[in-house]
């Protein structure tokens, strides 16, 4: 794919993709058109070699694979992990909220989000809901309002003459968003706007009663190239979709020979456990599905699979720290990495990433025979250091594994910025990494 169209793909994808629900349909719609097939976990499997095919969990997790030409347990796996979700503001199950005469919603915090940023932005509502049909029958749908419907206003400075010193926020008490004024004796009840938006926007005309939600907060404004030369891509969920697309299309690209997995899974920003998550056995299924399709039997031998695994090598790819112009003493001198300036290897004493010495041996030699340009990050040794899927999956697994990602500004604010060329090499590189 050319480098504009790739660039136009990504904004588009991130536009579309305001949750993880979203970004799911997104990417199967994409491995649809690219001769993907679709499988169910709740069926068997008849792999055929040379292959492709995707599963979902949950309409939040993906895997996509090629079964590739090789005997699995010599030939092992080639793998690329990410994650859809995002650090977020999450509407409550019971959302009503009301003082002097406006309706707001209550929130919960998922993840470590940078709240500051979510204040006076034009904000709209997406995710899941679950709804009864005046049959009983139950039934699910994804839900984008689109529109700025919400917003978090600041108080202003004149009553508030602390704001600009580092005043901390009541996450119970100022982080519900305005949904709109009330008429005098007027009550609004969140729930009954879902259904009536279900029965006229989504002709869900049968909808009787919604049962549950899963809804998140997001905003509006679109993502874009800034910068004098545009230089950079600024956006929300930069983490970790910008992962997540680019390793998609690395797969879609790659040649089929190999035995090449992309795991996008959910619920990292929160620990990774859940069915959906890295802690969950979704990716291990599916790698022994694979092993049990070849072999032809039903299990397919333990030997076989720590063969398989011995064999393997992952990349776990998530978003870097790019060292901050302003705040350039927040990074270890010697392990500061620049946006555009190539994908960064991440590496922690304690684990926090899965790089090891031999892992990234072979991911910097693959560097240099594609001539691209390769970083380090290493957090302060007086800073705590974030992780990623990354040790949980090779725990799991016992798979080698690097941590790569590239590198951004503003991590899990409402919006990030990342360098545009860096979307370039570190798809080349995952693309060379599927086809090794």
């Amino acid at each position: 794919m050319a480098s504009t169209e790739r660039q136009k793909g990504l904004l588009q994808f991130l536009q579309q993709s305001p949750t993880p629900f979203h970004a799911v349909a997104n990417m199967a719609t994409l491995l649809d058109e690219a001769g993907f097939q679709r499988l169910d976990s709740s069926n068997s499997w008849n792999l055929d070699k040379n292959t492709r095919y995707y599963v979902t969990r949950n309409d939040s997790a993906l895997i996509a694979f090629k079964t590739g030409a090789g005997d699995l347990p010599d030939s092992g796996f080639r793998i690329a992990g990410a994650h859809t979700d995002s650090p977020c503001l999450k509407i409550k199950p019971h959302a009503d909220v009301s003082s002097q005469g406006y309706a707001q919603l209550g929130v919960e915090v998922y993840g470590g989000a940078l709240l500051h940023p979510w204040f006076d932005r034009d904000l709209s509502i997406a995710g899941r809901v679950s709804y009864e049909n005046a049959d009983g029958c139950l039934s699910s749908i994804l839900v984008d309002l689109k529109d700025p419907v919400a917003f978090i206003p600041s108080l202003a400075i004149h009553l508030d003459s602390n704001a600009n010193d580092g005043r901390l926020i009541d996450k119970q008490k100022e982080l519900p968003p305005i949904l709109l004024q009330l008429d005098a004796d007027e009550k609004f009840n969140f729930e009954d706007y879902l259904l009536e938006y279900l029965q006229t926007e989504l002709s869900c005309l049968n909808a009787r009663a919604v049962l549950s939600h899963e809804l998140l907060l997001y905003d509006t404004q679109a993502p874009a190239l800034v910068g004098l030369r545009k230089q950079f891509i600024s956006s929300a969920r930069l983490d970790n979709l910008l992962s997540c697309y680019v390793a998609l299309h690395s797969l879609i690209e790659s040649k089929d020979e190999t035995a090449s997995v992309l795991v996008c899974n959910d619920h990292e920003e929160v620990g990774s456990v859940s069915a959906s998550g890295a802690e969950g056995p979704f990716l291990k299924s599916v790698l022994q599905r694979m092993l049990e399709s070849e072999d032809k039997i039903e299990g397919s031998s333990a030997a076989s699979f720590d063969r398989a695994i011995q064999n393997s090598l992952m990349l776990s790819v998530d978003n870097a720290h790019g060292v901050h112009p302003n705040f350039s003493d927040k990074h270890d001198i010697a392990h500061s990495p620049k946006l555009n300036a190539g994908p960064v290897i991440k590496i922690n004493a304690n684990q926090r990433y899965a790089s090891n010495s031999e892992s990234i041996a072979l991911l910097k030699s693959l560097c240099n025979r594609l001539g691209i340009s390769h970083q380090s990050f290493v957090m302060r040794s007086d800073m705590a250091c974030g992780s990623t899927i990354g040790p949980i999956t090779s725990a799991l697994l016992g798979i080698s594994t690097v941590d790569i990602g590239i590198a951004s500004f503003a991590m899990h604010s409402i919006r990030e910025s990342a360098g545009i060329a860096d979307v370039e090499s570190t798809g080349a590189l995952i693309q060379a990494f599927f086809e090794r």
